[in-house]
């Protein structure tokens, strides 16, 4: 029984060399493969997307810079792949520092940066081997001003649907207004900040939320986003009764009319219905009509109503007349 087991382990530590012996040549020639193939991968000729940093330096205190420089240029650079990951993964790639001076023109508050002198700055930093096919964006361009500004409201762009039996009683924005810096040729022409575009259906509800502006090129808006308030309110039908009045009457006469008071009937938000008054609508006789075209009955004409009224209609468009001798 003991010689047995001696065997069986013999046995087995022979066989656990044997496996383990071709599994380490395995390992070699595998990483010897992996590495060739590497070589070979990388002496390829390839083309890569590279971010560089752009930087603008002596801008004078007084200058406003109303479009920026891009911050960012991608630039699409071809050569061996080794050389492409050196520059993705190592510390080569610095940022490209343009003069404001060089490029500003005072005149038109505009400034253009040569693509060729983008490149000159950047072939600096590359190797001679290194190409550059292709970047974006394809024209760098800043605009600036020398502080000229002026506030503008802010106003909605875009679709907003209450639901059914609601309207969009009030937009309110925080703030209400911008300080918008743009050259003298542009800033004389905007009258107000717009959205960007929204889109709200079935509003039922109070919305809150923050909006950016729409960023105009050659203006800078401060601050790019607001606030804005929209109010719904449900739609009722409700009247008043309001008198009626006379205009252009000669002097000495009075004109009566029966009924002397008219119902008006109006829709507008349950919340507003509580501010109206009869006082703010006003039905009127023109006797000047009556003077050119007699009739049995004189014609009623609603004149005024409250702005937060969405619409308003006369119950009685004509009532029966009576000119009186003072």
């Amino acid at each position: 029984m003991f010689e047995s087991q001696r065997t069986y382990e013999t046995i087995r530590r022979f066989l656990l060399t044997i496996v383990n012996k071709d599994f380490l040549v395995f390992l070699v020639f595998l990483a010897l493969s992996s590495t060739f193939w590497l070589i070979l991968t990388l002496n390829e000729t390839y083309e890569k997307d590279i971010d560089v940093p752009l930087q603008m330096t002596n801008v004078p205190k007084n200058v406003v810079l109303t479009t920026p420089l891009e911050d960012t240029v991608r630039v699409t650079v071809s050569d061996k792949g080794y050389m492409l990951m050196t520059y993705m993964y190592g510390d080569v790639i610095r940022p490209v520092i343009l003069n404001f001076g060089s490029y500003a023109n005072k005149q038109t508050g505009r400034g253009v940066v040569p693509v060729a002198d983008f490149y000159k700055h950047l072939y600096t930093q590359l190797y001679s081997s290194s190409k550059i096919t292709s970047m974006k964006p394809e024209r760098l361009e800043f605009y600036f001003n020398y502080g000229q500004s002026k506030r503008v409201p802010v106003k909605l762009v875009g679709r907003v649907e209450p639901s059914k039996s609601f309207y969009l009683a009030r937009t309110a924005f925080w703030p209400d207004s911008v300080t918008i810096y743009a050259g003298k040729n542009m800033i004389d022409s905007i009258k107000a900040a717009y959205t960007e575009e929204l889109e709200i259906v079935n509003l039922q509800d109070t919305v809150i939320r923050e909006v950016s502006l729409q960023k105009l090129r050659g203006v800078k808006t401060v601050p790019e986003k607001v606030r804005i308030g929209l109010y719904p309110d449900v739609l009722i039908d409700e009247s008043m009764e309001v008198p009626i009045i006379a205009v252009n009457m000669p002097e000495g006469r009075v004109l009566r009319t029966f009924p002397s008071r008219v119902k008006v009937h109006f829709t507008c938000g349950v919340r507003t219905f509580r501010q109206i008054r009869p006082s703010q609508f006003r039905v009127e006789v023109d006797y000047n009509e009556l003077a050119a075209r007699p009739s049995e009955k004189c014609e009623l004409h609603l004149r005024t109503y409250p702005h937060a009224v969405l619409k308003a209609w006369l119950e009685l468009t004509n009532v029966d007349y009576l000119i009186e001798q003072q």
